[in-house]
């Protein structure tokens, strides 16, 4: 259980390339669970052009006629809204509610409700969601587009489940001894082609060091600038012969 049992509903969707966008923003975070309530009638082709890689989620929509048929199996329903009023006041942000739509997926169905484009969910149909989520956005302009709310969203529970493996550096990292024969090098390149003097060349290295010692990580970063240096070494040697 956990993704798998996350259903996004999206409530009398105007337009097929939505769709087929929730489509992908759903498959870009693992989801592929997708319910469409009395939806407009949809423009196949449209909705399979904005899906892309997702036409797996699309082909295998659920459409139903009413919200309360969308979430009646489900343990915990959270509804969307960007407005503000007397229920909407315990709405929290995705990354608040991340956690608690997590534990109840790994128990049975959880439901993600996204309304109409045009006037979001009714009140009647907010009264169904156990839970609200509005995304923070600018006051002046609080009303995103409906595959971004369905991305965020997503994201946020994709995020917390832990499923995404960031790319892990090959390099080692580089050892003291190495960046100080990479300075040696700078130091003597430097000095030869004029850029320093030698009695200015300790106070000119530290803002070397201190420009090289955030980049210059791994032992591929400190051998690459040392590749530079050599090379442009050579360069001037040649540059000198041939005068």
């Amino acid at each position: 259980m956990g993704l798998e049992q996350i259903r996004v509903v999206l409530v009398e969707p105007l337009y097929s390339g939505n769709v087929g966008s929730v489509c992908r923003a759903m498959a870009n975070s693992g989801l592929t669970a997708l319910t469409l309530v009395n939806p407009t009638p949809i423009d196949i082709g449209e909705a399979r052009q904005m899906a892309c890689h997702a036409l797996h989620v699309l082909d295998g929509r659920r459409e139903v006629a009413t919200l309360a048929e969308a979430v009646a199996d489900c343990t915990l329903v959270v509804g969307t809204s960007a407005r503000e009023g007397l229920y909407r006041q315990h709405a929290r942000s995705p990354r608040d509610w991340a956690p608690v739509i997590l534990d109840a997926s790994m128990q049975g169905p959880v439901a993600l409700v996204f309304g109409r484009e045009d006037k979001g969910l009714s009140n009647e149909e907010l009264a169904l969601c156990n839970r609200i989520i509005q995304i923070p956005s600018d006051p002046a302009c609080p009303s995103l587009n409906l595959s971004q709310a369905v991305l965020i969203c997503c994201y946020e529970i994709f995020v917390l489940a832990g499923v995404y493996e960031p790319p892990v550096e090959k390099s080692e990292a580089a050892t003291t001894a190495l960046r100080e024969r990479m300075f040696a090098i700078w130091r003597d390149l430097l000095l030869k082609i004029g850029f320093m003097e030698l009695d200015k060349a300790d106070h000119m290295m530290q803002g070397l060091r201190r420009l090289m010692g955030r980049g210059a990580q791994t032992e591929d970063d400190v051998r690459i600038l040392m590749g530079i240096a050599r090379q442009v070494d050579w360069a001037v040697e040649n540059l000198s012969k041939k005068r």
